[in-house]
């Protein structure tokens, strides 16, 4: 589904990336992990062409390189993205907001329709002709996701799904990753929290300093707690 070779990406003269290997297959869920500042979300911002420019390295989606695409044509091939940052649009309603995507039709990738969301996120059917500018965080994470799910990814990035949420509304998302892997929708997911990887996810990536220092499997990850140590933990 994806492939990462050495990527390498900066901020105008400002590198961010120095390294990032990572592979994702269909229907897998792969987490991120790593401090904060690691290039988790710059990561993210490199696979969509999201305001930072590849310098080097390799990006293969679904058989095709996306080098040089723009990021609207990357997200027309089938990788979805919900930023840390979410961008609704506040002064659309949610119903509004969802169907500002473009539709995809393509044979190979499963469609989501309006009704299919709010099955998913009930709330934002109750919820439906409210302005997104007053809605709280969590409601416009899912917002986000679900909007993000009417462009038929085959690939959806989340990048820090539940940062600042209630735990309530917290786990409300993380349910509902859950249920998107029961879907089959392959997922990157930024994460920090342990508990979210081990319910979530097939396989796990450690950032630190723009590179990837270690790949493996979840059970790997929690049989070596050094990982957490040295990666994890604010010294």
């Amino acid at each position: 589904m994806l492939r990462i070779e050495n990527l390498q990406a900066s901020y105008g003269k400002a590198e961010a990336l120095h390294g990032i290997d990572l592979t994702v297959g269909p229907g897998e869920v792969a987490c991120l992990i790593g401090r904060n500042g690691a290039g988790k979300s710059s990561t993210m911002k490199a696979i969509v062409r999201d305001q930072i420019a590849v310098t080097a390295g390799e990006v293969v989606f679904d058989g095709g390189s996306l080098a040089g695409l723009p990021p609207h044509e990357v997200i027309r091939r089938g990788v979805g993205y919900v930023p840390e940052d979410r961008r609704v649009f506040p002064s659309l309603t949610v119903l509004e907001n969802l169907r500002v995507p473009r539709p995809v039709i393509a044979s190979d990738r499963r469609r989501w329709n309006v009704d299919e969301v709010f099955r998913l996120f009930p709330q934002l059917h109750d919820y439906r002709h409210r302005k997104a500018g007053v809605m709280s965080g969590g409601e416009q994470q899912m917002l986000s996701i679900a909007r993000s799910l009417l462009t038929s990814p085959k690939l959806l990035l989340l990048d820090e799904p539940h940062e600042g949420l209630a735990p309530k509304v917290a786990e409300e998302v993380v349910t509902a990753i859950v249920a998107l892997k029961r879907e089959g929708v392959s997922m990157i997911v930024s994460e920090q929290a342990l508990n979210t990887i081990r319910r979530c996810a097939d396989s796990v990536h450690v950032v630190d300093r723009g590179r990837t220092v270690w790949s493996g499997t979840v059970d790997g990850f929690y049989q070596d707690p050094e990982i957490t140590r040295k990666y994890l933990m604010v010294q």
